[in-house]
């Protein structure tokens, strides 16, 4: 498929996909397809930055390619390694058959790093042509790793080039279509942030998460998709360690279609709480009458009428 034309097109594109988004981010979506600019995402856990890219690459037809990133991760990890495993087995092939006097040393290594025991990692697979388009690069939770890396990844998504000292430098016939995220645990570079196109993606307010809610959980009833986003949305005001995010709301919202669950109470609440809050800490403060005073505030800020 071919890029979207307009903003309204991307918007219809990733809703298409089950990915319900404000003209905002539908906007800065449309702006780095059409400017060939990286996307950068930040925003709290569980908030649908990579379901983004996950999107976009089905609506487009695009080949996804994730660099998941973490602490430690070096330029070699993300581009490529050698096979060694397999560099072992040809040496000692050719000292079985007995070529190894006939094949010089140059040779040998020549062959031993060549293409074939060639492991491409995402970034390098990212820069090879794809007979459906430019593959959709997601570099995800980039504030896991370190100032090296990010230094690394700035002058790599600026020439969309890799150097592999025995093979030489590795253009991309067509830049991919690359997006960060972030879940600021820490800052990242302001050199590598220029980069790129900007977005804080946010909690959806109560109708988009309905709309959402209604995208994935399409089964749940229009009453207990309310109470659900009511009683997540009351929960996100409270002091707690992690928030839970529209992951958690769409997965909460599956757990208490399995249990066959009509209309939310404490009991069920309390029973299910650890799909939708990951740290004991977080589940303690809502044990006893804490849920019914969240379930109580939610239920009041509903439509009488809904």
């Amino acid at each position: 498929m071919t890029e979207p034309m307009s903003i309204d097109t991307v918007q219809t594109l990733l809703e298409g996909q089950g990915y319900v988004s404000d003209r905002a981010l539908a906007t800065v979506v449309f702006l780095s397809l059409k400017l060939g600019r990286p996307l950068f995402l930040e925003g709290e856990a569980g908030v649908g930055k990579t379901e983004i890219a996950k999107a976009l690459a089905a609506g487009l037809d695009r080949k996804l390619i994730r660099l998941q990133c973490y602490e430690g991760l070096d330029a070699s990890s993300a581009v490529y390694e050698w096979n060694f495993a397999a560099q072992m087995v040809a040496i000692r092939a050719t000292e079985a058959t007995g070529h190894a006097a006939d094949n010089p040393r140059k040779a040998l290594t020549a062959e031993l790093f060549s293409e074939e025991f060639l492991i491409e990692r995402p970034l390098l697979e990212a820069m090879r042509p794809d007979e459906r388009g430019a593959p959709i690069l997601l570099i995800d939770e980039l504030d896991r790793t370190d100032a090296p890396f990010e230094a690394f990844l700035l002058e790599a998504l600026s020439d969309f080039q890799v150097t592999i000292p025995e093979l030489g430098t590795i253009k991309a016939p067509e830049p991919p279509i690359v997006v960060l995220t972030s879940n600021r645990t820490r800052e990242v570079h302001d050199a590598l942030k220029r980069r790129c196109l900007y977005h804080w993606v946010d909690y959806p307010d109560f109708d988009r998460e309905i709309e959402i809610l209604a995208a994935r959980a399409p089964h749940a009833s229009e009453a207990l998709s309310r109470e659900v986003v009511a009683f997540v949305q009351q929960l996100r005001t409270e002091d707690l360690f992690k928030k839970p995010g529209v992951a958690e709301t769409i997965d909460w919202a599956k757990c208490l279609l399995a249990l066959d669950v009509i209309n939310l109470s404490p009991e069920v609440i309390s029973d299910t709480l650890g799909a939708i809050l990951k740290y004991q800490d977080d589940i303690s403060k809502l044990q006893g009458s804490e849920a019914k005073r969240i379930l109580d505030q939610a239920k009041a800020s509903l439509d009488p009428a809904g």
